[in-house]
């Protein structure tokens, strides 16, 4: 690998700064292009609220979709990092080569199933017959990009694990600004509405994907995508999709959180709380975007090191990381616990929908000053290669609290609307607790078993 990217002897700080900042940057302006359709369409008039829920709706499939991204591309970029940092280039090409081939062929997989049960699905997700032609229609436009979405966000990871932060967090600034572009044109100009804004994204992503294929194939890229590496190897992609299992299982889970959210709100109070909910969601996109930025920036620096065996480097660059993590979200629980209106005013301005979504915010938001603690440890895992640990503590807060919690609360408590979004806060700090415990028990003994392994017989490092 090239010395200029110095991941193995910049200060960390400094180092960190220079790929953490970039990704961060990327993670907002990701999140804004997530979001700004359902600005511009929760604006719509007479029509906006429910438009706007319709799109909370089809959310799920939408979040699934781009947590496909995360199997190939995460996993493959932690492991590349780990290639490089051993020195083996032409192991992290096949890696990226590969990961490819596995991005195109779950994109085309998705595309057919998604459109054939299109519907269906959509009325079990929480559509109802006021809100399903506007979930539909978005969706129908949507899924024909899928393998521009998939390419766009999965290969991203690439180069940003070779250092080139500024470059991936431009992929994502290039979508973005071609999305907030185009999307006043389609739905207003052509009054195409909810389709519009669909096709808008998809030709963003279509920008985003030729920018990300053009370095990874062009001069100044360390890993170049080769033909000879495009195939579905599985010496090559399981010890990825082992690593990458853990991110796709924290995203895609959203769908299902999604999903139940959506189904029990429309249950205890009907297409407002669904409305509702698709704000906070939206907001909390918003709110942990960051975090996968912060994490972006530390990886390639953790997983460098761990492989060519500088422990110390590693251990300074997950520091940062957790401080880092735990900063954003303790800022972003006070701003929403404190100024919850604002956020609410992005997306909607009827005075119900207000109200009722800043009941939904507080509530919702009540725990988030914890995730950082999550988000840090988990990503150190993923970082490291700790495929079993990062998969168990990705279904620990969605799969193991949060949906289960969803559907006990509102038969606890009388206020089942407020039971529903009680649930977040509480699986979020149980998930904090249970996350941070596992990982300060086994982070040492992870680097003291790599260190036997690097220097057999030499004296061993002194826990941190």
């Amino acid at each position: 690998m090239e010395d200029k990217n110095n991941l193995g002897s910049a200060p960390v700080g400094r180092l960190m700064v220079k790929l953490a900042v970039p990704a961060v940057c990327a993670q907002l302006i990701n999140a804004l292009y997530n979001i700004v359709d359902r600005m511009y369409i929760g604006h719509m008039a007479d029509v906006g609220d429910l438009a706007l829920t319709g799109l909370g709706v089809a959310f799920p499939i939408i979040m699934f979709i781009s947590a496909l991204s995360a199997l190939a591309g995460m996993g493959g970029g932690s492991r590349a990092a780990i290639r490089m940092g051993e020195g083996d280039i032409d192991g992290a090409e096949a890696i990226l080569g590969g990961c490819t081939a596995l991005l195109l062929v779950m994109s085309l997989l998705s595309t057919v199933l998604f459109q054939v049960f299109r519907d269906p699905l959509l009325l079990l997700f929480g559509a109802s017959g006021n809100t399903l032609p506007y979930a539909s229609g978005y969706l129908s436009i949507y899924l024909w990009g899928t393998v521009s979405v998939l390419f766009s966000l999965g290969l991203n990871n690439f180069i940003t694990t070779q250092g080139f932060a500024a470059f991936s967090m431009l992929t994502v600034v290039i979508g973005a600004v071609c999305n907030i572009i185009l999307d006043p044109i389609f739905i207003f100009g052509f009054q195409m509405g909810v389709k519009g804004a669909a096709l808008a994204t998809i030709l963003s992503q279509t920008v985003s994907a030729l920018w990300v294929l053009s370095f990874l194939l062009g001069k100044r890229t360390q890993l170049r995508l080769r033909v000879r590496h495009l195939r579905l190897k599985p010496s090559v992609l399981l010890p990825v999709v082992a690593i990458g299992v853990s991110p796709f299982i924290m995203q895609s889970t959203e769908s299902l959180v999604s999903i139940s959210f959506n189904s029990s709100l429309k249950l205890y109070g009907g297409d407002p709380y669904v409305g509702a909910m698709t704000i906070a969601s939206s907001v909390m996109q918003v709110a942990v975007m960051p975090l996968h930025g912060l994490a972006q920036g530390a990886q390639p620096i953790i997983g460098f090191n761990y492989g060519a065996g500088n422990l110390e480097r590693v251990r300074r660059a997950f520091r940062l990381l957790l401080i880092s993590c735990l900063t954003l979200t303790v800022t972003m629980w006070a701003l929403v616990e404190l100024f919850p209106a604002p956020f609410i005013a992005i997306f909607n301005d009827k005075p119900q929908l207000t109200e009722i979504a800043q009941r939904t915010l507080r509530v919702y938001f009540g725990g988030i000053f914890m995730f950082g603690v999550q988000s840090a440890c988990q990503q150190t895992f993923v970082a490291l290669g700790e495929a079993k640990v990062s998969l168990f503590l990705a279904l620990l807060r969605k799969i193991i609290l949060l949906i289960p919690l969803i559907f006990i609360l509102p038969h606890i408590l009388a206020d089942k609307v407020f039971a529903v979004w009680l649930a977040e806060p509480i699986a979020d700090i149980c998930a904090a607790i249970t996350t941070g415990s596992i990982f300060f028990y086994r982070f040492p003994r992870i680097l003291k078993r790599r260190d036997e392994v690097l220097h057999p017989g030499a004296p061993k490092e002194a826990a941190p």
